[in-house]
């Protein structure tokens, strides 16, 4: 069986480029020979010829008016195998896509709080199992929102059953929903209620919330929601630090990620910020990062970070090493392998319904979708895992084969389209 059904692929591109490769991998880190880093010998390489696929396709992309622009990275064993930038930064400044453009990148934030939530218990200092209202104690009182449809549809308020836990936040089952998404009631109150009016904290977001009914019992459903947002302030307050001090101090510094954050300062680098098609944009306030050169207090863990694929790529490249990147550790490796291991398979009873986001194939861990099953007609690894952002970005990271894909851009509309359709293009190049 194929790892993924592909055709078409046209002649090879020699400018992908020693100079862009070069750039990624002193960006990304690759680990040094003969240290814990490195990888135990893997079947599976890439075929360049391949590979050529990719570029056709971007170029495509771009020609025919789907996206602005974008910028690939494919990177194995430590090393880019294939990095590529494609069409325009804004159509509006036509600035060309290039690996130092700044990309809004919504809930590809998820994993990074994740992440810096669990060094937090790594240190002793938070605990899965701890109640979040240990930390937040408005989330005590916290009802759950349940509409009676024998009683005209009237939303009743029911206790809670148990407290939501930090690992119901990591894994999104705390009953904190979005209100973008779906026609509930209490999903409407979420959308209606004013919880981004003004220009607040992340305490004052988590206290708005809590004064909201949950859409469901913890524990009980896989609902997409302000989860992380939340987790976000846990972090704040177990660390005594802003949510960005903290990931700045123990994460994003040490990585070498210098542009991520959750707005630019430097006025010189607004031409650096990736623009959607002007009929393509996201439009929710979710994040509140429309402009990223706005400053504003909210750090939504959730949703609001900005940064570039070379940062992205350390992040990446340390998760896939295992929790630790140039001879500098961050997570146990069995951190990690417990953060991408699925938590809400079926022995947990946690259902699944119709937006539930990762897919039939895949459950979920502390922060990312986990591969748990092949689809038909494929035969994609078991293990990868990954996430993406509405604004377009995605990423996987697939330990069996050594490698991760990133692909930046800022095209909310064909993300889905793409995101499946590269993911082809890569597995169609690796050969056993």
């Amino acid at each position: 069986m194929k790892r993924w059904r592909t055709d078409g692929f046209s002649r090879w591109r020699r400018g992908l480029a020693a100079l862009g490769l070069l750039i990624v991998a002193l960006a990304a880190g690759r680990p040094d020979a003969g240290s814990a880093e490195t990888p135990a010998p893997i079947l599976a390489s890439f075929s360049p010829q391949k590979l050529q696929g990719i570029g056709d396709y971007f170029r495509n992309e771009v020609a025919s008016g789907k996206i602005p622009g974008a910028v690939i990275l494919v990177q194995q064993h430590g090393d880019p195998v294939y990095f590529q930038s494609f069409g325009l930064r804004d159509v509006a400044t036509k600035i060309p896509m290039s690996p130092d453009t700044i990309f809004r990148l919504y809930s590809m934030s998820k994993p990074i709080t994740s992440v810096a939530a669990m060094m937090l218990v790594e240190d002793g200092k938070l605990k899965l199992d701890d109640a979040l209202s240990k930390y937040i104690p408005a989330f005590a009182d916290t009802k759950v929102g349940v509409e009676k449809p024998d009683e005209g549809g009237e939303l009743v308020l029911e206790p809670l059953q148990r407290p939501i836990t930090i690992e119901d936040l990591l894994r999104h089952t705390s009953g904190l929903t979005y209100g973008f998404y779906g026609d509930s009631t209490v999903r409407k109150l979420y959308a209606n209620s004013g919880l981004y009016e003004g220009d607040f904290d992340n305490a004052q977001f988590a206290d708005r919330l809590a004064k909201l009914p949950l859409a469901e019992q913890p524990g009980t459903l896989w609902d997409y929601g302000h989860s992380t947002d939340v987790l976000g302030r846990v972090i704040e307050v177990v660390s005594g630090q802003s949510l960005f001090q903290f990931e700045k101090q123990r994460l994003l510094d040490p990585l070498g990620m210098k542009d991520t954050a959750f707005y630019i300062t430097d006025e010189t680098k607004r031409a650096l910020i990736a623009e959607p098609l002007p009929d393509d944009r996201f439009v929710s306030p979710v994040a509140g990062i429309h402009d990223p050169m706005t400053p504003r207090r909210w750090e939504s863990g959730g949703a609001g970070m900005i940064g570039t694929i070379g940062d992205y790529a350390r992040f990446a490249q340390m998760l896939l090493n295992g929790g630790s990147l140039d001879g500098r550790r961050y997570l146990k490796a069995e951190t990690v392998a417990l953060m991408t291991s699925d938590h809400i398979g079926p022995e947990t009873n946690i259902a699944r319904d119709y937006y539930y986001f990762p897919g039939a194939d895949s459950g979920f861990g502390l922060g990312f979708a986990v591969r748990t099953s092949h689809e038909p007609g494929t035969d994609l690894p078991l293990g990868e895992y990954r996430w993406d952002g509405v604004g377009g970005t995605f990423f996987f990271i697939d330990p069996q084969d050594d490698m991760f894909t990133i692909c930046m851009m800022q095209s909310p509309s064909q993300r889905g389209r793409i995101e499946t359709e590269l993911k082809g293009m890569v597995y169609q190049a690796l050969e056993k």
